[in-house]
């Protein structure tokens, strides 16, 4: 019993067979190409989303500093609401009066209000809902039980029947 058949190795084969299979091999090339390009595609988009989050950390963490560097005559504590407010001569400070307390007789330009939080970073006050609700998803998040059970190794029940 021969291994190679005499057949297929003294045919003559059809010119066409060679274009067909240059095609398909240009046609895989070009999804490969396509494949390549989505991926690449969606991973720019990743580093453009992360870029724009550490802009964002770098911009909160310069505010909290320099708002922490702020003149003001009490103790900060967590949780309360200050007012930032500036002297004609530049200064800036931290009041706990709101302008509507001061009324018409604010002596200093208010420049914005500001909850100081827990972890010492400020949210400006029109953020503070929102920043409010995000703190009590995770609070709730982190008081339910774990939903993967504890260990290091995988498991795989379930998978199998």
């Amino acid at each position: 019993m021969a291994l190679v058949s005499p057949y297929h190795t003294h045919r003559v084969g059809d010119p066409l067979d060679l274009v067909a299979l240059a095609e398909q091999v240009q046609k895989a090339d070009e999804f490969i190409r396509a494949n390549a390009t989505n991926k690449l595609t969606v991973i720019a988009e990743q580093i453009q989303h992360l870029q724009d989050q550490a802009r964002k950390v770098l911009e909160d963490a310069r505010r909290d500093a320099d708002l922490h560097h702020v003149a003001c005559n009490m103790v900060k504590k967590p949780g309360n609401i200050y007012y930032l407010y500036q002297r004609e001569s530049g200064q800036k400070y931290f009041s706990i009066i709101s302008p509507q307390e001061w009324g018409a007789g604010c002596p200093h330009d208010f420049l914005g209000a500001y909850k100081l939080q827990h972890d010492m970073s400020w949210t400006p006050y029109e953020d503070v809902e929102k920043q409010d609700a995000k703190i009590s998803m995770m609070d709730k998040l982190l008081s339910q039980p774990m939903a993967l059970p504890p260990g290091t190794e995988p498991t795989f029940q379930g998978l199998t029947h």
